[in-house]
């Protein structure tokens, strides 16, 4: 056989992109594909045994459809597109999370995927629930919450709360953080495929989980309700409420359900109930209602039932990879909590070891600060016995200057009392000379007014001599040459006799007069001096005593 023929045999392909919560994947598809056929790869592709959940989802004019699993792909109508996208999603949800799905993976897309319909506000969340949710959605992505490794701002990059909840309360990232945080620490110990059950344990009891939403009208003109279609029948809603509906059918009171263009009628198991009638927009919408309550319906029925021969191998498997993963995780637990007591030994030793160091550091250094306290003593004591000796050395020398003080000021004292006793001596010569000098003026005084009348007395006797000579000898007074020594003194009589007395006495006066003179100018002169002498030694009695006044 030819290359050529071989190529011809050959299938011819389409390419289609599968895209999961959390991954996207190619596939080649030959063209007589059915929808079953490309089901089928993508879950053997995930390793997916609970394929009845899931379905592809593509989107068309607007509007999401389900690819049927009976018909070939090409002819379905399916976006033109290369390659055809589809959406690997959950078609329907179970009534009770933990009884049904079995498989970990189940469980995970699961996971993924109501929690980002609760981000997308598909499913309507309390906030205090979001939180909650969130915590286990940590948990979930990062294990047993670690304040050493897990340090705040650890989840500034994960979206775990609607923006709904966000804008309601007036808190900041941190804020946010903090509060998941609190319940993140609370959640330790529990497994990854623990965490997102428990997620979806709780998000199962919210009002809008699991519900496919529908606008429809009770007559042909209006679209006033919603018709929501899940696990457990179908419910009809006012437009603005889609948590309490205000009529439901459930499953097991539906008798038939069906459709006639753009109207749906659903009958009830009683025959005696109302047939409930509703139009829709368009046709399409009347055949997804009708394909998501036969599968809705299937699966309720199948749940009341026994299990089948694969479902109860699942679920043993399931029971037993639970019942391994339990004891893995116990043993696993079990060394985390002895490597932890280890690790908590470890660093008690190293605590106690570092304290014992820290001790015998602080224990050396106290020694060190001994020693240095010791030699600084000794210093301080020998500075202290050098001071010591200053100051007895100062006490003696303020001893000594004491007495000196003492001596000076009795010195002084003497001093002071000798030249008061100098002074007064000096006033009462002061006085005494004052009084001589009154009586020396006086006497000289009296002596002057004598010396005075002895001349003017010698005066009027030479007068009166001359005018007796004028009488008695002209010619002696003509020719006084002529006259000799006897003559003249056998001519005197009486009277020259006493003018030669009272000559000899002004000469005797005159005499002692002039004696006393210069006696009281030497007594003067003398005094001048010793009142000099005192002046002196006042004064340098004064200097001494301001000296001794400025060293005391």
């Amino acid at each position: 056989m030819s290359i050529r023929g071989l190529k011809k045999k050959q299938p011819k392909t389409f390419k289609v992109k599968i895209v999961t919560v959390d991954a996207e994947m190619e596939f080649s598809c030959e063209m007589k594909w059915k929808g079953k056929d490309l089901f089928d790869l993508v879950c053997r592709a995930l390793g997916l045994r609970e394929t009845w959940f899931f379905g592809l989802q593509y989107t068309v004019k607007g509007m999401c459809t389900w690819l049927k699993m009976d018909k070939k792909v090409l002819d379905q109508e399916i976006p033109k597109e290369d390659p055809i996208s589809f959406h690997f999603l959950a078609k329907f949800y179970p009534e009770k999370v933990e009884e049904e799905l079995l498989q970990e993976i189940t469980q995970h897309l699961f996971f993924l995927q109501v929690k980002k319909q609760i981000l997308d506000e598909e499913i309507y969340c309390s906030p205090e629930a979001t939180v909650l949710l969130a915590s286990y959605a940590v948990q979930a992505k990062y294990g047993d919450y670690d304040p050493n490794f897990h340090e705040p701002g650890f989840l500034a990059h994960d979206e775990l709360l609607p923006k709904r909840v966000l804008r309601q309360y007036q808190l900041t990232a941190e804020m946010w953080e903090e509060k998941i945080t609190a319940w993140y620490a609370e959640h330790r110990g529990i497994a990854r495929d623990e965490a997102e059950m428990n997620y979806l344990k709780i998000a199962q009891d919210l009002e809008m989980y699991g519900v496919n939403y529908f606008p429809i009208a009770q007559n042909k003109n209006h679209t006033d309700l919603l018709l929501g279609v899940d696990a457990k029948g179908i419910h009809i809603y006012s437009i603005n409420n889609r948590f309490s509906p205000s009529k439901s059918f459930e499953w097991s009171a539906i008798r038939n359900i069906s459709y006639s263009e753009k109207e749906l009628t659903i009958k009830p198991l009683d025959k005696k109930a109302e047939v409930f009638k509703f139009f829709s927009s368009q046709l399409k919408v009347n055949k997804l209602i009708l394909q998501l309550c036969i599968g809705n319906h299937d699966l309720f029925m199948r749940r009341r039932k026994v299990d089948s021969i694969e479902i109860q191998q699942m679920k043993a498997q399931a029971r037993e990879e639970k019942a391994r993963k339990k004891m893995e995780n116990q043993r696993l637990a079990r060394e985390k909590q002895l490597r932890e007591e280890a690790e908590r030994a470890k660093e008690e030793l190293e605590r106690r070891l570092f304290q014992l160091e820290d001790e015998a550091r602080q224990a050396n250094e106290a020694l060190l600060r001994s020693q240095e306290a010791a030699e600084l003593l000794a210093e301080k004591a020998q500075i202290a016995e050098e001071e010591a000796k200053l100051l007895a050395q100062n006490a003696a020398e303020a001893e000594q200057e004491r007495q000196r003080l003492e001596i000076t000021a009795l010195k002084t004292k003497e001093e002071k009392r000798l030249m008061e006793q100098k002074m007064r001596e000096a006033e009462l010569i002061a006085v005494k000379l004052v009084k001589e000098s009154d009586r020396r003026a006086k006497e000289a005084e009296h002596l002057k007014q004598d010396l005075h009348e002895a001349r003017e007395a010698e005066r009027k006797a030479k007068q009166k001599l001359l005018d007796i000579t004028r009488l008695n000898y002209p010619h002696m007074v003509k020719y006084p040459q002529y006259s000799s020594a006897d003559t003249r003194d056998a001519n005197f009589d009486k009277g020259s006799v006493k003018l030669d007395l009272k000559d000899i006495d002004l000469k005797r006066l005159s005499f002692e007069i002039e004696r006393e003179r210069l006696d009281y100018l030497e007594k003067s002169r003398k005094f001048e001096d010793r009142l000099k002498e005192l002046k002196s030694e006042i004064h340098a009695l004064k200097l001494e005593e301001k000296q001794s006044g400025l060293s005391s």
